[in-house]
């Protein structure tokens, strides 16, 4: 019996993170990284690794927006983007012309809660949410096992949010400056508040408890719209050591005005290994092409 493989695309906007699996033994069989450059360039390095490592169906995780819209002409492309020289272009029609195999294309923040999902025991019983504060901020959800939202992808991390006080911060967000939750709270703001980029601060400057407080403001915005089970905090801006300042705002936010879980459970850090919530994601749905 021939063994069956399937791909992972996570595509970045820095870099796309390439990965095959054996279905049948769960093994990662090859992996690869390709910068992001021109469209061009990157997709066809991308085809070339899946004709080196065949597979039969590929799960892509991408930056955006993208367009989710079954019924329309650009169904498949990354959309409008800030990415320079890649709004409009191709990713799902791509892959599956050049190597003649299905694919499926979700928001990269979807295929990392998708993962979680499944990582977390595959309970359609909960809502989870995934949000990661990095160089961008997003969010996905999943409800009953599917994702929230049929023909467009959720923008939550560009939901406006109120600017505490104390921050003088004029905004990271081309779009909306200081007016929403990428604005305040995205890598590139440590840098422009302190003029230090966040790897080179000590974990006690200041900066990361503004930046949990408004992680705080975005979940208990999510929490009193949608009420999810878990809440999954990934990105590299944050860590576990701010997870208790970001559960204390929250807590402070809710006031006692709707019963909580506990908070060590409902507010999370990923628990797929070496940021590879995005890539177990992708393989779990291009398995679901298969069935």
């Amino acid at each position: 019996m021939t063994d069956t493989f399937v791909g992972s695309i996570e595509a970045g906007g820095t870099k796309f993170i390439l990965g095959v699996q054996n279905v049948e033994t769960g093994e990662t069989t090859a992996t690869k990284r390709v910068p992001t450059t021109t469209p061009a360039e990157t997709l066809a390095a991308c085809r070339d690794f899946f004709k080196e490592n065949p597979v039969k169906a590929i799960g892509i995780g991408s930056f955006g927006p993208i367009d989710i819209d079954p019924k329309s002409a650009t169904f498949g492309y990354i959309s409008k983007t800030p990415k320079a020289g890649w709004s409009n272009t191709e990713l799902k029609g791509y892959f599956e012309k050049e190597l003649g195999v299905p694919a499926v294309l979700t928001t990269d923040v979807n295929a990392s809660c998708y993962g979680e999902y499944i990582a977390r025991g595959r309970d359609d019983e909960k809502t989870y949410l995934y949000i990661t504060i990095g160089t961008g901020v997003g969010a996905g959800a999943i409800q009953q096992g599917h994702f929230i939202g049929y023909t467009n992808h959720s923008e939550m991390g560009h939901m406006r949010i109120p600017k505490r006080a104390d921050d003088k911060y004029e905004g990271g967000c081309p779009f909306h400056h200081d007016a929403c939750g990428e604005g305040l709270t995205a890598g590139p703001t440590i840098k422009g508040r302190t003029g230090i980029p966040g790897e080179d601060l000590d974990r006690s400057h200041p900066v990361f408890d503004l930046i949990s407080y408004y992680v705080a403001e975005m979940l208990y915005n999510i929490y009193l719209t949608i009420r999810p089970d878990v809440m999954v905090v990934g990105g590299s801006v944050l860590n576990e050591g701010d997870m208790p300042t970001v559960r204390k705002y929250f807590a402070e936010m809710n006031n006692d005005y709707v019963a909580l879980p506990h908070l060590d459970e409902l507010i999370v850090r990923p628990i797929v290994a070496n940021n590879g919530s995005a890539t177990l994601g992708c393989f779990e749905m291009a398995k679901d092409l298969l069935k």
